[in-house]
C-alpha cells in the first residue's frame, strides 16, 4: 500500500478491504457454524448503522458494548464507527458499579449486550444516560434484538456520506482501564493513532490477507482489538471468534493461525501442552525422538540467541525439526509466522522452551495509551529479558528517576472528561509518562 492509497480512517479502510476481497471469509466461529465473507459483514454494518440511526445515534454519540468474542461484536463497533460515533467495550467482570461509572463517563444513550448481560445492565441504568438496550442473541423483553433494530433502520440515513464525513482526528474508540487502581479511565484513541500504531507494526512484522487470527481475549482490552478488529480492516485478514477462552486449544488445532497473541499464562499452558505430548507420549520410540529432538533444539536455541548457529548444530536441529513439527502441528502451531507475548512479563524459561520448539515469541510493550504496542522485540533479533527496541516513529527515554517516556503519533488524545488527569500522564513537550520503570541499554 502506497502512502498514497493509505486510509485516513478505519471507515475508509473497511469500505476498501471489503470491497477488494468481497467474497472472502472474514468472520467465522470456530467449526465454520457461522463463515462471512467481508461482503456479508459490510451489509451488516449497512444495516446496523441505518438501525442506530433510527435510534439516534450520530457523530460523536458513544455506544457501549458488552459481549463475548463473537461475530456481532465486530459487525456492531465497526457500524458505530461508520456514523462518526464512538464504541467502546464494558469489561464483562465488571462489578456494578464500575458498569454505572463507565456508563456515565461515556454517556451512552445506547448499550448493545449479551442476554447474560442483559438483567446487570437493566440493574445499573437507573442514572445514567441508557434509553436503549440492543441484545445481539436471544429475545429478553423489553430489550430490542440486534435483527429487529436492523430490520428497522432510517430509510433516509445517509451510508456513504456519514462515513466519509469521518476524519482522522475523530475518536476511534475508548479504551477503559480496569479500574483496580481507581475508577476507571476512558482512554480516547482516534482513527489516525490507532493507524499509527497499526502501521508501526506493520513496518516490523507485515500482516497480510491470507493470515488467520483467533480472537479471544477480551475486546475491552486494546490488544484484542488491535490484533483481531482492528487489522483485518487494513488487510482483509481472517478473524475467528471464540467465544468461550477454554476451548482456545481446541481452537488453535483447527484454525491453525498464522498470527497468535498470547498472555505469558496462555504461553504457559501450550509450553505445559507440548511438554506433555514429549512427556506421556505410549509409544516408547516416539517418546524417545521427541526428548532427543528438544535436547537438540536447546541446544540450537541457545547457539541461536548466542549468535551464528555451527554448522553441527544447524544440520542436527533441521533432522530434530522433522520430529518438533509433529509437537507443533500437535498444538495447532505448526502455521505461525508472527507470535507474540505482552501484557505482563513473561518468564524467560518459556520463552527459551517455545523458541527451541520452532516458534520464535516476540515480546512487546505497550500501553492502552499508545494505542498498543511500542517496542518489540524483532522475530529475528530476539533478545530474551528485554521487551525489544521501539517501533518506528516511537521516541523512548527514561527519566531520572527510571520511569519510561514515550511520544510518537500513537498516543492518545487523553482521558474522557479527565484534563487534569490528562495532564499528569502527557507533560508539556508531548511526553506521555508510562508509570513503567525501565532501562534502555546501547541497543536501544
Amino acid at each position: 500500500m502506497t502512502a498514497q492509497s493509505a486510509p485516513a480512517t478505519f471507515c475508509q479502510a473497511f469500505q476498501e478491504t471489503s470491497a477488494r476481497y468481497a467474497d472472502e471469509v472474514a468472520l467465522r466461529t470456530p467449526g465454520g457454524a457461522v463463515a462471512l465473507t467481508w461482503r456479508e459483514y459490510a451489509g451488516r454494518v449497512r444495516q446496523i448503522a441505518a438501525g442506530l440511526a433510527r435510534l439516534g445515534v450520530g457523530y460523536g454519540d458513544t455506544v457501549a458494548l458488552m459481549m463475548t468474542n463473537r461475530p456481532e461484536f465486530h459487525f456492531v463497533d465497526t457500524a458505530v464507527i461508520h456514523l462518526g460515533a464512538v464504541p467502546f467495550s464494558v469489561y464483562n467482570t465488571f462489578a456494578p458499579g464500575q458498569i454505572r461509572h463507565v456508563l456515565r463517563d461515556a454517556g451512552s444513550r445506547v448499550v448493545i449486550c449479551e442476554e447474560q448481560f442483559t438483567a446487570r445492565l437493566l440493574a445499573v441504568a437507573d442514572g445514567t444516560a441508557a434509553e436503549h438496550l440492543v441484545c445481539v442473541d436471544g429475545t429478553p423483553r423489553p430489550v430490542l434484538t440486534l435483527d429487529e433494530l436492523a430490520a428497522d433502520g432510517d430509510r433516509a440515513f445517509g451510508f456513504e456520506a456519514s462515513w466519509r464525513a469521518v476524519g482522522p482526528g475523530d475518536v476511534l474508540t475508548l479504551i477503559y482501564t480496569s479500574g483496580t487502581t481507581g475508577p476507571p479511565k476512558g482512554i480516547e484513541i482516534t482513527h489516525a493513532q490507532m493507524l499509527a500504531a497499526q502501521n508501526a507494526i506493520q513496518a516490523v512484522m507485515p500482516a497480510r490477507q491470507a493470515d488467520r487470527l483467533v480472537s479471544y481475549l477480551p475486546m475491552a482490552h486494546a490488544a484484542e482489538r488491535f490484533t483481531s478488529h482492528y487489522l483485518p480492516m487494513l488487510t482483509g485478514a481472517q478473524a475467528t471468534a471464540l467465544a468461550d477462552p477454554a476451548a482456545l486449544p481446541a481452537a488453535l488445532r483447527e484454525v491453525r493461525p498464522s498470527i497468535f497473541v498470547g498472555v505469558p499464562r496462555v504461553w504457559e499452558k501450550l509450553k505445559g501442552g507440548a511438554e506433555a505430548l514429549a512427556t506421556w507420549e505410549p509409544d516408547p520410540t516416539r517418546r524417545q525422538a521427541m526428548q532427543h529432538a528438544m535436547q537438540i533444539a536447546r541446544q540450537h536455541a541457545a547457539a541461536a540467541l548466542a549468535g551464528p548457529v555451527p554448522p553441527d548444530i544447524a544440520a542436527a536441529y533441521r533432522l530434530a525439526d522433522q520430529v518438533l513439527s509433529t509437537i507443533r502441528s500437535a498444538l495447532g502451531l505448526d502455521q505461525i509466522r508472527i507470535a507474540v507475548s505482552g501484557s505482563a512479563p513473561i518468564a524467560p524459561g518459556i520463552l527459551r522452551y517455545l523458541l527451541a520448539l520452532g516458534i520464535p515469541i516476540t515480546e512487546t510493550w505497550g500501553l492502552s495509551e499508545t494505542s498498543g504496542s511500542i517496542t518489540i522485540n524483532r522475530p529475528d533479533a530476539i533478545r530474551i529479558g528485554t521487551v525489544g527496541t521501539a517501533l518506528p516513529g516511537v521516541e523512548l527515554k527514561a527519566a531520572g528517576d527510571g520511569e519510561l517516556l514515550v511520544s510518537g503519533p500513537m498516543m492518545m488524545k487523553g482521558y474522557r472528561n479527565d484534563l487534569a488527569r490528562t495532564a499528569e500522564a502527557i507533560d508539556p513537550a508531548g511526553w506521555l509518562h508510562t508509570g513503567d520503570i525501565g532501562t534502555i541499554d546501547a541497543d536501544g
